[in-house]
């Protein structure tokens, strides 16, 4: 039975460079027989958190929260593409990830940054581990990254360059890493409920 995997992707800048990356993953994991569905934060348009989710009376919460709170909980896994911002996360895709947080909980997650420049993006992966694992997702430990994601990623997400064949040989290893632990996740929620 093919993951339901949420990829997450954040920026609202016009010229935007990551949703290379986020193609990229959504092609990759679509490839593997997973149901993969882009989430891109412009487009869901949330405002800036005021009330989370969870703080709005059952059945009164904004429509865009409640069909993108669903679409969390039906997931087995969640994917986030960052970029990095002055060493930091993007705030448009941490603006959308803090509007909920039961509704993470008890799935993994995984990590894959960008960059213009050649950190590719690994602080703001960093800073993200953090965060997911605090919200009640399990962070898997393998990453991507694509540095100079003009020279390794195709306007349509397609790798080029020697950065796109860096990003070919990781992908495999990475979505087995995410594979594995949404299966177990999945064994252990059959198993057991979560105890809270």
């Amino acid at each position: 039975m093919a993951n339901r995997v949420l990829v997450f992707y954040g920026s609202y800048r016009s010229d935007r460079m990551g949703i290379r990356l986020a193609h990229f993953v959504v092609d990759g994991l679509r490839a593997r027989g997973d149901d993969v569905e882009l989430i891109d934060a412009r487009e869901v348009g949330l405002p800036m958190l005021d009330r989370m989710y969870k703080e709005y009376p059952k059945g009164q919460a904004p429509a865009a929260l409640e069909t993108l709170a669903g679409k969390i909980r039906a997931a087995d896994g969640f994917l986030f593409v960052t970029g990095e911002y002055n060493w930091g996360v993007q705030p448009g895709l941490k603006n959308l990830t803090d509007h909920f947080l039961e509704e993470w909980f008890w799935r993994p997650a995984a990590i894959a940054s960008y960059s213009a420049g050649r950190f590719a993006g690994a602080r703001a992966a960093t800073a993200w581990h953090g965060t997911l694992s605090e919200m009640g997702m399990v962070v898997t430990s393998s990453t991507i990254a694509a540095g100079q994601i003009a020279q390794s990623l195709s306007a349509e997400g397609k790798p080029i360059g020697e950065g796109g064949k860096a990003l070919e040989r990781a992908f495999p290893r990475f979505a087995d890493d995410l594979a594995w632990w949404m299966e177990a996740a999945k064994a252990q929620r059959a198993r057991r409920a979560p105890p809270y």
